[in-house]
C-alpha cells in the first residue's frame, strides 16, 4: 500500500500567485493559494509554487546558478503551444535546444 497518493513538485520563485496562474491556465487546472504558497492541482498530479524572498533565477544553460529542476509540457503543435504560453506571459530563452 502506497504512503502517499502522488508526487508534488515545489518551485521556489518570486511570486507564487503569477507563476501559479500561468500553470493554472496553461494545463487547464485549479489552483489554490495561501500565504506565498500556491497549489495547482490536476489529472492526480500537483505542482506547488512558493514565493522565496531574495529570489534568483537559473541562469540556464550556464550554470552560474544552477536549474533546480524544471518542467517539460507536452503539446500536439510545437508552434500552436509556443504561441499559446507566450500569449499566457512566458519568456522565450534566446537558446532552444533542438527543434
Amino acid at each position: 500500500m502506497p504512503i502517499a497518493r502522488f508526487p508534488s513538485f515545489v518551485y521556489d520563485c518570486p511570486d507564487a500567485t503569477a507563476l501559479g496562474g500561468f500553470y493554472a491556465t496553461l494545463l487547464g487546472w485549479t489552483l489554490s493559494q495561501e500565504d506565498g504558497w500556491v497549489e495547482v492541482r490536476g489529472d492526480g498530479q500537483c505542482i506547488c509554487f512558493q514565493t522565496v524572498d531574495d529570489y534568483r533565477a537559473p541562469s540556464w544553460p550556464s550554470q552560474e546558478v544552477p536549474q533546480q529542476l524544471h518542467l517539460d509540457v507536452v503539446v500536439e503543435d510545437l508552434d500552436e503551444g509556443e504561441a499559446a504560453v507566450l500569449e499566457l506571459g512566458a519568456i522565450k530563452h534566446e537558446h532552444q535546444p533542438g527543434t
